[in-house]
């Protein structure tokens, strides 16, 4: 089952790296390559709800086989994109099906672990679990790194022969299906997943159209009163897609508020350490991946010792334990960052990823544990479309925090340098889009270089460092 999902995390964040070559081969705007990043998790937060269910009705086998063939096709798809006019409808219809095949196999191989694990030992096997895949998501852009120095197809292609070693020991491990026979709830996937794409939609796309732009609210709202909707309707079904009296049980509504979030901080840590290794460290991407493995140090070491602790004493301990690692480790981390050296981070980074590690696997397993009717396939579809929201969230809220801040504090500087206030605004505003045009161009042009303002007049490309140390 690790095998099967090791596609579905490392394509989380492999193509990203590959981004520019992909834009320049192609001849795709920024905005277009966008989409092509966001095709993927937004399909994968519309259909995990409905993966969940199909797995409990078909069984969890069938399901692992039927979404590992999903993706790894739509994968090689990709890859084979033509160029000329087509290409970007092109690779946004088959990033979206490899979404849609990660939510069909994601949920189905979490309940394949559930189930053949006993309660007393399921903490440990899910603590491998989500460290292995937590792991490979930070491999995503090394692995990409390399891959696209050959060719930047290779990042789908390198997909197929890890499916065939999945297949091949799904059907060696000879795992039990026992499909429910059950009506599948149409209308309601339908509604979920109409929901759960349009409110995602709108937080991703805050970058382009703005917090204050009526697109972002007209889905985001839509998007949730739809959910609204969904909600009623499956409450007045005999046989609904999610089962919501689920969320009666106070300990599974807990469980899904910590890793919702955890996410929250999770999953953002991606991007924006990755962007403060390459922008303020001078790390290539390759660099700004390793410097990701101090976080995931800390992430694999405590998840298992979280899943061992949530054995022997229960889910609540870890979670107490994680909440207060991370936030501490992250709180440490945040004071060190402008000291611009990797050294003096890498205790803090390791101690913010362990508070993740700790919590992470004990709130899903227990969630999982309290499953009605032990429909772990329902309840793992439930947990997942959480978490996956959490990120969308996370990232869009951050981002603006993240723009907002820097505008106001380039601009105060200014002010307190003696320019008059609309000079300033009009100084960041135009400083941002020709420092932005300048690193796509470089980005384009040599990855392996970043541009050094000497003089307002003068901009010159310096080769990297060996290893990153401190920023000019």
């Amino acid at each position: 089952m690790m095998f099967a999902v090791a596609m579905t995390f490392i394509d989380q964040t492999i193509v990203s790296i590959a981004a520019p070559n992909i834009t320049q081969e192609l001849h795709l705007t920024s905005s277009g390559m966008r989409w092509v990043v966001n095709a993927y998790l937004l399909a994968l937060a519309a259909f995990f709800a409905l993966g969940g269910r199909l797995s409990d009705l078909l069984g969890h086998r069938r399901m692992v086989l039927i979404g590992t063939v999903v993706f790894v096709v739509s994968s090689a798809m990709c890859g084979l994109v033509p160029s000329g006019s087509a290409a970007l409808t092109w690779l946004i219809a088959f990033r979206a099906l490899q979404g849609l095949g990660a939510a069909l196999l994601f949920p189905a191989a979490l309940a394949v672990v559930i189930t053949v694990f006993p309660v007393e030992r399921r903490g440990s096997a899910l603590a491998l679990f989500f460290g292995l895949s937590g792991a490979l998501t930070a491999l995503g852009p090394l692995l990409g790194g390399w891959l696209t120095e050959w060719t930047w197809r290779a990042i789908f292609w390198v997909n197929v022969p890890v499916a065939v070693i999945a297949v091949v020991l799904t059907l060696l491990a000879r795992i039990r299906d026992v499909p429910r026979r059950e009506p599948l709830d149409v209308t309601g996937a339908v509604l979920v997943a109409g929901g759960m794409a349009l409110s995602v939609l709108g937080l991703q796309q805050v970058p382009s159209w703005g917090w204050t732009g009526p697109a972002t609210w007209v889905c985001i709202v839509g998007g949730a009163a739809i959910l609204v909707v969904f909600g009623r309707y499956e409450l007045r079904r005999r046989h609904p897609l999610v089962k919501l009296r689920v969320f009666a049980d106070r300990a599974f509504a807990a469980d899904n508020a910590v890793l919702f979030f955890a996410m929250l901080a999770f999953v953002p840590v991606f991007f924006f350490a990755s962007v403060y290794a390459q922008v303020c460290l001078s790390s290539s991407p390759n660099q700004a991946a390793l410097y990701l493995l101090y976080f995931f140090a800390g992430f694999a070491v405590a998840s298992q010792w979280g899943g061992r602790i949530l054995d022997r004493k229960g889910a609540r301990p870890a979670m107490k334990l994680g909440s207060v690692v991370g936030c501490v480790g992250f709180a440490l981390w945040a004071g060190k960052l402008t000291d611009l050296s990797i050294h003096d981070q890498w205790p803090y980074a390791a101690l913010a990823g362990a508070g993740i590690g700790f919590l992470l696997a004990p709130a899903s397993t227990d969630a999982a544990n309290r499953a009605i009717d032990a429909s772990y396939g329902e309840v793992t579809g439930i947990t997942q479309t959480v978490r996956n929201y959490s990120a969308a969230l996370g990232m869009a809220v951050f981002g603006t925090l993240l723009t907002r801040v820097t505008v106001d504090r380039v601009t105060d500087t200014l002010q307190a340098k003696g320019l008059p206030s609309a000079q300033a605004n009009q100084v960041v505003f135009y400083g941002m889009a020709v420092a932005l045009g300048l690193a796509f161009f470089c980005s384009l042009t040599h990855p392996g270089t970043r541009v050094t303002a000497t003089t307002p007049e003068t901009v010159t490309k310096e080769p990297q460092p060996d290893r990153p140390t401190s920023a000019p």
